[in-house]
C-alpha cells in the first residue's frame, strides 16, 4: 500500500492529538481541588514523588517526572517560596540539589489525600479499561524512554529496521 500523506496528515488519524486532548482533560480534573490548595498540577505531582520519598535530587525527581532540570528549578523555587520545600546543596557533591519537604509540606498531604479518589470518580472508565490505558501509556513511555537511550548509545532507529 502507498503511502498517502493527505491521509497520513488527517487531524483523526493523528495517535498525539487524543494523547493531548484527553492528558488536558484529566489534568484539568485536578484544578478544582489543587486550586484551594494553591498547587499546580505540575506542583502536586512534584510532592506525589517527595510524599513517597523525600530528600530527592532534583535530577531523579526529574527522572521520574519526565521533567528537565530547566522545568524544575523554578517550580521548586517556588515551593520554597511558599513554604512547602528546602532545596540544599548535596554535602557529598554541591553539583547535586536536594529537595526535602518542610512540616507544611508534609502536612500538605493530609488536605490532599482525598483528590486521586475524587479524581478517579470524574472518569468515566471502567476500572479493567483503565488498567489497560495505564498500562499501555506506560509501554508507550517505556518504549520511548528505550528509544532515547539506544540513541544516545549512537544506535539510530533506521539501525534496528
Amino acid at each position: 500500500m502507498r503511502y498517502d500523506y493527505h491521509e497520513a496528515m488527517k487531524l483523526e488519524n493523528q495517535l498525539c492529538f487524543p494523547l493531548y486532548a484527553a492528558a488536558r482533560e484529566v489534568t484539568n480534573l485536578y484544578t478544582p481541588w489543587l486550586k484551594p490548595l494553591g498547587l499546580t498540577y505540575t506542583q502536586y505531582i512534584v510532592f506525589l514523588v517527595l510524599w513517597e520519598r523525600d530528600g530527592l535530587s532534583v535530577t531523579e525527581i526529574g527522572e521520574k517526572l519526565m521533567l528537565d532540570n530547566g522545568t524544575l528549578s523554578p517550580l521548586l523555587k517556588k515551593m520554597e517560596q511558599a513554604g512547602y520545600v528546602k532545596r540544599r546543596r548535596s554535602c557529598a557533591d554541591d553539583r547535586i540539589v536536594e529537595i526535602t519537604l518542610t512540616d507544611a509540606g508534609r502536612a500538605l498531604q493530609e488536605q490532599a489525600q482525598d483528590i486521586p479518589l475524587r479524581v478517579a470518580g470524574c472518569i468515566d472508565l471502567p476500572e479493567e479499561k483503565a488498567k489497560q490505558l495505564y498500562s499501555l501509556l506506560y509501554e508507550l513511555l517505556d518504549n520511548r524512554r528505550n528509544e532515547n537511550t539506544t540513541k544516545t548509545k549512537g544506535e539510530s532507529h533506521e539501525d534496528r529496521i
